[in-house]
């Protein structure tokens, strides 16, 4: 039976996952005690990270230049990096700079789809927007997790999060809200029938 894969954003109000001026810090300066505890919980279970190798470069540049007292290793942050992780990429290689990542170096669907089928543990993607774009248009993306911070960044947003991306429809599986602000948004995604 096959596991399942979710990709897990975190976005502005108005869809950007970062920002490229201004100064806004991470989580936009919006994170409470409430949130980073659910973060925690959330990454605590077993589960195998799968990242594209932009984000899988940025996470470990960010790591490298933080100290660890700085939010970049809040504690969900350091449980993640002991998740076992699969880099999607043609041009890293082994060993790479994570407790137990391993590269793939086959189209991102292919990858997906065979740990799918073959991991014993839920599958999950924090950021790595394009992957999880081409994920989602080849129906690999059981689930889409949004969390949403109490900002818009229209004049400082970057990387929009679904730009490009084919039409969907969302099923609402769960939704919260954390420190009366960020809300975590779950569905689970449809191909929209082409009006063609």
């Amino acid at each position: 039976m096959a596991t399942t894969y979710t990709f897990d954003v975190f976005s502005s109000l108005d869809g950007f996952a970062s920002v490229d001026r201004g100064d806004w810090r991470g989580y936009w300066g919006k994170q409470g005690p409430e949130f980073l505890a659910h973060r925690l919980d959330e990454y605590g279970d077993d589960q195998r990270m799968v990242f594209g190798a932009r984000t899988f470069r940025e996470f470990v540049r960010m790591l490298a230049e933080s100290t660890e007292d700085s939010e970049v290793r809040d504690p969900w942050v350091t449980r993640m990096l002991h998740l076992p992780a699969t880099v999607v990429s043609s041009t890293l290689a082994e060993p790479l700079d994570w407790h137990d990542a391993t590269v793939a170096a086959d189209e991102a669907a292919t990858v997906v789809a065979r740990l799918k089928e073959e991991s014993p543990v839920p599958l999950r993607s924090h950021g790595s927007l394009s992957l999880n774009r081409a994920l989602l248009a080849a129906g690999l993306v059981d689930f889409v997790q949004v969390t949403v911070f109490p900002v818009i960044t229209g004049r400082s947003g970057a990387q929009p999060i679904f730009a490009g991306a084919e039409d969907f429809d969302l099923d609402l599986v769960e939704s919260r809200t954390f420190d009366g602000r960020i809300q975590e948004l779950i569905y689970k995604p449809t191909l929209h029938p082409s009006a063609d």
